[in-house]
Formats: structure tokens, C-alpha cells, sequence
């Protein structure tokens, strides 16, 4: 068992220090990734206590040992590592090993209204506070953004940044993040496990907010682990009223953890009138299979997107695409062709029925499309397949 769980926090620390941007010097260890230190000595504890029973369950069978060893000689370190974390989690649930290791605080969370005003913020856990302030404009469409792991609207965020600075591009909106980072920001594994409950939440304040504005002007965003809350919010949403949210849009939805059909089952079609995903780093950080309405695969099934040398820049590609598309006259940059590979798209095996991805997504399209990018923005090559 000790054997297992320093394989299992090797392969969290490597996540961590993967998931790090480039730093000074002086910055390479930050405070953050000696607060998860913590929680991975937690977490040896407690899942030592509720796993020992299933030892079984975490020894790897030879279709995993195989599977492992192809990808380390075909040169996907990273994959084998997302692998190994994903198997280990996946037995954590099934053991319900880290339940109730951690319970999202909701009183810590908050929605950010963004404006050019400046941004205003709200309990999760009071919405209607939000929908009746005088910042919330009912007459306007309403975009709830929900990122991933190792975010937060008081730190420099990338993606919360070029998103809004996109749909400010095209005209007002409620633009509004779901500040996630008081319960993200812990060991994956935790953070994974509470996602169920903070969409629950994000689905009860949504649930309010059709008493204010019409369903149909209400849109979810969800990167990563962002985008499994979302899918949560959606079906509470579905249970509170009775209706569908119109649309969910998962950008590279988190892979570790999540498995359909299990507990943490995340993102799937049906938990919104339409679901679109956009797969930029595949069997890695974000989820191979598709599980959308419609997914969007952008340099295919390859983990890596052109221009990126890391599997963070990779997984980071979705929301790029997806701000990119949204601003005006770039509603078409993206053109994905209905196929099961890139390869076959590049050679014309496939018929010519095409989708745009991204704001404009097509709604009258359903299955897998296949793209090709460009490695620097603009990324999108628009017919050019």
C-alpha cells in the first residue's frame, strides 16, 4: 500500500509542477504548491484508511501495463502520467475513498459580474442578491464563465481576461465568472470530488435566475474541470425547473478523474438543450472521447496543439479558440469536417458535411469534426482544412 501511494503522489507532485507557468528564480516554488504539499500528506492518510480493502482494485491489470508502455515508447510521457492518475482516481471513487475528505465551502465562493465598471461579486450560495442588484442588466444575454484548477479571478487569469474582452468586443453582456478558487485551487483529487456539489449550486442560482430573464438568453462556459461543473449545474438545473439550460459550451473538459456512467461522470449530452466541446489536449489534461453534441477536434486526437511545447499550453488552446471565435467577423474561423481522424480530413476521405466551431457553433450538426489550426493566433484557418 506505501508503494502505491508514493507512485500516486509522484505522479500528483509531477501534475503540480506541470501545471506551474515559468518562473523567476526565486518563484520556482510558490506558496501553491506547498499548500498542496499538505494536502497530498492528507491525502496519503485518508485514502490509506478507506482504501486499504481494495488494494486489488489499484494494482494494474496487463491491459493497463500494455497500454502504459505504448505510450512511454511512442514518446507521450504526459499521457502515461494522466493515465496513471486517472486509473488511481477512478479506484478512489469506486471506494469512495475520499469521501468526506473535503466539503466545498460555499460561503468562500463567489459570482463575479464583470463590467466596465469594475467587477462586482456576490455569494454563490445568495444568486438572487446578483439578479436583483442594479449591475445585472435584464434586458441583455447572460454568459457564466466556470474555470478550471489552479484559477482565480484575484490572480491573473488568462482565459476570464481574453473571454471577456471578446464578448465586450461584441456589445454588452452579463458577463459572469464563477470564482472557483477557494475550492480548486487544493490536490486534484479533492477538487475533482466537488464538482458535483458546486454545480449543484451554480444550478440553484440558475434555477432563480429564469425568474428574471428568459431561458433562452442564458449560455454556461466550463474549461476543465469548469466545464464538469457546468454539466452538474445543467442537470440541477433540469431537476429545479423542469427545462434545459439552451446551451453548455466544455472547453477541453478535465480527464483525470472522471469516468462516464460513474459518480463523477462530468460533461455529457443531455445536460443542456446543446452541449459543444472543443478537444484540444486529448488522453492528457482534457477527455478523449466525445461526449457533446457536437465535438470539435482541432489538430485531431494529438495531444499537443501546434505552437505548444507543453501539455498546459495545450489544454489552455480551448479557451483560445473559443475567444477567438467569438469576436466579430471571426464567427467562422473555425471549420471542422464531419470524420473519425484528421488524416482522413487532410487526404479527402470524408464527406463534405462541415461545422463551424466556437461562438458560432452549428446547431443542425451533430457527431465528431476534425481541423486543423495555425500554431499563433489567429489560430483559426477557417476553410483551409
Amino acid at each position: 500500500m506505501a508503494f502505491l501511494v508514493e507512485k500516486f503522489c509522484a505522479v500528483i507532485i509531477l501534475l503540480v509542477l506541470l501545471s506551474i507557468r515559468p518562473a523567476r528564480p526565486l518563484e520556482l516554488f510558490p506558496k501553491n504548491v506547498l499548500d498542496k504539499a499538505k494536502d497530498i500528506t492528507k491525502a496519503n492518510v485518508r485514502i490509506g484508511e478507506r482504501m486499504v480493502s481494495n488494494v486489488p482494485m489499484l494494482l494494474p491489470s496487463v491491459k493497463e501495463i500494455r497500454e502504459f508502455g505504448k505510450q512511454s515508447l511512442l514518446g507521450y510521457p504526459f499521457e502515461a502520467v494522466a493515465f496513471g492518475i486517472h486509473s488511481f482516481c477512478s479506484a478512489a471513487v469506486a471506494s469512495n475513498g475520499t469521501e468526506p475528505f473535503f466539503e466545498p465551502d460555499l460561503s468562500l465562493m463567489n459570482y463575479v459580474l464583470m463590467t466596465e465598471a469594475g467587477n462586482f461579486s456576490y455569494p454563490l450560495d445568495k444568486a438572487q442578491d446578483l439578479w436583483e442588484s442594479s449591475e445585472f442588466s435584464k434586458d441583455l444575454d447572460t454568459v457564466i464563465v466556470v474555470t478550471g484548477w489552479l484559477t482565480s479571478i484575484n490572480e491573473t487569469n488568462d482565459a476570464v481576461t481574453e473571454l471577456y474582452k471578446a464578448y465586450n468586443a461584441r456589445g454588452a453582456h452579463n458577463f459572469i465568472v464563477l470564482d472557483t478558487a477557494a475550492q480548486l485551487t487544493t490536490l486534484y483529487t479533492w477538487s475533482s470530488f466537488s464538482t458535483n456539489a458546486l454545480g449543484t449550486a451554480l444550478g440553484d442560482g440558475l434555477a432563480k435566475l429564469i425568474n428574471y430573464v428568459p431561458v433562452k438568453s442564458i449560455h454556461v462556459i466550463g474549461h476543465s474541470l469548469g466545464a464538469h461543473i457546468s454539466g452538474a449545474a445543467g442537470r440541477r438545473f433540469q431537476v429545479l425547473t423542469g427545462n434545459d439550460l439552451p446551451r453548455i459550451t466544455g472547453l477541453d473538459p478535465a480527464n483525470p478523474c472522471f469516468n462516464e456512467g460513474e459518480s463523477l461522470s462530468g460533461l455529457s449530452r443531455g445536460d443542456a438543450s446543446w452541449v459543444d466541446v472543443i478537444h484540444s489536449n486529448v488522453r492528457v489534461l482534457g477527455k478523449r472521447d466525445p461526449i457533446g453534441d457536437i465535438d470539435f477536434y482541432p489538430n485531431g486526437l494529438n495531444s499537443v496543439q501546434p505552437g505548444c511545447l507543453t501539455v498546459v499550453c495545450s489544454h489552455s488552446r480551448a479557451w483560445e479558440y473559443y475567444a477567438e471565435s467569438v469576436y466579430p467577423e471571426n464567427e467562422n474561423n473555425f471549420v471542422g469536417v464531419k470524420c473519425n481522424s484528421l488524416s482522413a480530413v487532410i487526404d479527402g476521405l470524408c464527406n463534405s458535411m462541415t461545422a463551424t466551431m466556437g461562438y458560432n457553433v452549428s446547431h443542425k450538426r451533430k457527431g465528431s469534426f476534425f481541423l486543423r489550426v495555425h500554431s499563433k493566433s489567429p489560430y483559426g484557418r477557417k476553410q483551409d482544412y
